[in-house]
């Protein structure tokens, strides 16, 4: 009988004590090859069925070039960014982002992230931000694309969006740390807008990767 794998210490992945970050410090850039299949894995994952994310012809019907990547995909992608970048210590709050140029196949999404404050906040009652949010949660935020043959085919997105989402939970003990989210591709800024991140302190050191992390879509 096979015995499992065992990793080094040197292969382990970071345990969940905060990372020591500053405002102004820039977060490693993170490339995303933007494929069909992403597209329309994101779409459908996020129960977004509208044809402009899935079905090219009636795309371009309605003035697209080609299907393009919805917001939900986008903001699953920002907020990974973020977790992988801040680690497993990381709590995503709040995320507010805007779109801009279409993600379309084919192109290259690059994202980077600057650190534009960071809070050591002191401890506060278990549960008073789980029992009070002062925004709507993830799943009430919603996203509209035009229906009609006006769909512009410029660099702007069909329709700029803003897409506030907010998770509650517990402010006790912790950093609170503001960044600051530009994504890019060859039409220009396909995103921008600033995220809040929980650092939680303590934890235990997380088990050994069983394979390479590499970016969304990079197989597909």
């Amino acid at each position: 009988m096979t015995k499992p794998e065992q990793c080094t210490p040197e292969e382990r992945m970071p345990d969940r004590r905060t990372p020591d970050i500053r405002a102004g410090d820039v977060l490693p850039a993170l490339e995303i090859p933007i494929t069909r299949t992403l597209i329309v894995a994101g779409a459908l994952a996020s129960r977004d069925y509208q044809d402009v994310h899935h079905d090219a012809e009636l795309a371009k019907e309605k003035g697209s070039p080609d299907i393009f990547m919805n917001i939900l995909t986008t903001n699953g992608l920002v907020g990974r960014y973020l977790t992988d970048h801040l680690g497993p210590a990381a709590v995503l709050q709040k995320l507010a982002i805007r779109l801009g140029a279409p993600n379309y196949p084919g192109d290259t999404m690059t994202l980077t992230g600057t650190i534009i404050d960071v809070d050591a906040a002191t401890d506060t009652a278990p549960g008073a931000a789980r029992d009070a949010p002062t925004e709507a949660p993830m799943d009430s935020a919603t996203e509209t694309h035009p229906t009609t043959k006006t769909h512009p085919t410029t660099k702007t997105h069909p329709a700029t969006e803003t897409h506030p989402t907010t998770v509650p939970t517990s402010t006790t003990g912790g950093t609170t740390v503001q960044v600051r989210i530009i994504g890019t591709n060859a039409l220009g800024h396909h995103v921008t807008g600033t995220a809040t991140v929980r650092l939680t302190p303590g934890g235990a050191a997380a088990s050994c990767p069983s394979s390479p992390r590499r970016s969304p879509g990079a197989t597909v």
